[in-house]
């Protein structure tokens, strides 16, 4: 089954702004049910930043709402990021907005390094020397340049970005895993949620609340 391209991003998002059930988003998303809670209590080992999967045209509003309707409704994923088509030469990028791309670079050489200079340049507008400056931190303005997601300065769309990233992960062989903020931990993170689940089972009713109880609320 197809999964989000940030699964675990795509799942923060899905919890803050849905009423979908955790073993729905945990489904989409192909994560653990108990990742899923963590993420909502914000018990994650890295905080995370939602990523709109209607916005990356991984999702419609209309198949959220068949799932928040039915509890039993496993969501089906739309079609995935495609290479998108563009004419040969510079990108236009409105004055406006041009001094934002020192920001959007850098946003892309943090979170995605696997994407090559030339690909951002085609991304962006912008030429190899100055990505090259902004990588190797020697960019002239370095000191006030703030990683910013280059979708939300308006720099691309977040399907153009989707394809870029996909096709560099393909290339560096890690596209299985394109996710991996929570990767190291979580094995452990499952372990440790299970294990107070199990506490929690074997506590006897009443009396002060369970660490789990604290943990997890009384969200179902």
């Amino acid at each position: 089954m197809a999964q989000p391209l940030m699964p675990h991003a795509t799942a923060s998002w899905l919890v803050d702004n849905t009423s979908l059930s955790f073993q729905q988003i945990a489904e989409f998303c192909g994560l653990h049910i108990l990742e899923v809670q963590a993420i909502a209590d914000d018990t994650a080992a890295t905080k995370l930043t939602g990523r709109d999967p209607v916005r990356a045209h991984e999702l419609t509003m209309e198949e959220i709402e068949k799932g928040q309707n039915d509890p039993d409704y496993r969501l089906v994923m739309q079609k995935g990021p495609e290479q998108i088509r563009r004419t040969k030469g510079p990108r236009y990028t409105p004055v406006s907005k041009r001094q934002d791309k020192p920001d959007g670079i850098a946003w892309i050489i943090r979170n995605h390094p696997e994407v090559s200079d030339g690909q951002i340049s085609q991304l962006i507008g912008t030429t190899r020397t100055t990505i090259a400056a902004i990588r190797d931190r020697t960019h002239w303005n370095i000191a006030n340049i703030t990683p910013k997601d280059p979708v939300t300065l308006g720099l691309t769309s977040q399907r153009e970005l989707d394809a870029v990233v996909a096709k560099a992960a393909k290339a560096a062989g890690i596209e299985a895993q394109p996710d991996e903020r929570l990767a190291g931990d979580r094995e452990a993170l499952i372990e440790q949620l299970r294990h107070e689940r199990e506490h929690q089972h074997h506590a006897p009713e009443g009396g002060i609340m369970s660490d789990v109880d604290a943990l997890f609320g009384k969200r179902d």
